[in-house]
């Protein structure tokens, strides 16, 4: 065969994979078109909630959970996710023994469709607290390199600890007849590089959520494609379905009341009640007039960031705020939060409403 027609051969062969390639993208755009018409475009997601690890665990105890934060959250999250009145009947939904109950729950017993109750759509995001922590810290998981036997057994650790404790908020919810569904971003298959987000699909939380279920995430161990593994953070997880996913609002429960322009241990520490974020995503106090608070505020905070300081939080929270998205920062099982998770504050702060609000600027027009 001559070189003109070898030539001739290779560029049809080319010409027949560019066609195919062309048709697997259009396949794609057309499955993208299809998940942009599903019904959860048609009823949009209300409210992502971070639930910070100081607040429903115990940080000074290993692996321990706050127990009376966890419950009232709970329930106070049950209230706010009713798109219906509260009859008042709780369908639990944890039907799992417990050491000293019976076998079979009693929630079981007349079970029928009579608990039909519709939720608002919601997805939780919570941190590890005393879980987690200090199996990573002791290991270096957060630094990579799993060619070390200690850190690949960190990393088992760690997701074991940080996995038990998405279980027992799973429970916790479902106790409350939330369906809640616990999702790992690990297993999901999110993965970062160099400590950043690379990959992370978030269709089996729109199809969970399409479903009528209640995702929950949480902080994970991760591959990380540049230095094998890392830590994936909450905080950096609900700030990407926040982009994904385009919620109303967004909130955080935390152990404080709010931001603060020292931390609030200090004497004379005042809570930063609303900050408003620019288009180049820096940001300002609006509420009360502080001189110099966001200074004050940044090089306080950096300060004792290597105990999970509030910068996170601010840096977060802001970018946020830069897609046009309200973002309430408050202590957790308080009348504050739940005000703060009805997201009654869209239109409405009350002056004994305790909390920060960070919003776009242009909504302080």
């Amino acid at each position: 065969m001559s070189s003109a027609n070898i030539g001739v051969g290779e560029s049809k062969a080319k010409e027949s994979c560019s066609k195919i390639t062309a048709t697997m993208e259009e396949q794609q755009q057309n499955a993208l078109s299809k998940t942009s018409t599903s019904p959860f475009q048609s009823k949009p997601i209300r409210c992502i909630v971070k639930l910070g690890g100081a607040a429903i665990t115990c940080k000074h105890e290993l692996e321990t959970i706050n127990e009376k934060n966890l419950d009232t959250v709970s329930k106070q999250l049950r209230q706010v996710m009713l798109s219906c009145p509260d009859s008042g009947k709780v369908l639990g939904m944890d039907w799992s023994k417990r050491p000293g109950t019976s076998e079979t729950p009693s929630t079981i017993d007349g079970c029928c469709d009579e608990f039909k109750v519709d939720f608002e759509k919601f997805v939780v995001v919570h941190g590890a607290g005393s879980f987690g922590h200090f199996q990573a810290s002791k290991s270096g998981v957060h630094k990579g390199g799993l060619c070390k036997s200690l850190v690949k057994a960190g990393f088992v650790a760690t997701r074991i600890s940080v996995t038990s404790l998405n279980h027992e908020i799973v429970r916790a919810l479902a106790k409350e007849g939330i369906p809640s569904i616990g999702m790992s971003p690990f297993s999901c298959g999110w993965l970062t590089c160099e400590r950043n987000m690379e990959a992370a699909n978030v269709s089996m939380v729109v199809k969970a959520l399409d479903s009528g279920f209640v995702p929950v995430l949480h902080g994970d161990a991760v591959l990380d494609t540049s230095q094998d593994c890392t830590i994936l953070s909450g905080d950096v997880i609900i700030r990407y379905l926040a982009e994904e996913l385009k919620p109303e609002f967004v909130v955080f429960l935390t152990d404080v009341l709010g931001v603060h322009d020292r931390p609030p241990t200090e004497p004379g520490a005042v809570l930063l009640r609303e900050i408003a974020v620019h288009e180049d995503g820096s940001w300002s106090v609006v509420k009360p007039n502080v001189q110099d608070a966001s200074k004050q505020v940044v090089v306080t905070v950096a300060a004792h960031d290597t105990t999970g300081g509030m910068v996170t939080k601010i840096s977060e929270a802001a970018m946020i705020a830069k897609l046009g998205i309200d973002v309430y920062i408050v202590k957790a099982a308080t009348e504050h939060s739940k005000i703060a998770l009805s997201g009654d504050l869209k239109h409405n702060v009350p002056e004994s409403w305790l909390g920060t609000i960070v919003r776009p600027l242009r909504q302080q027009q």
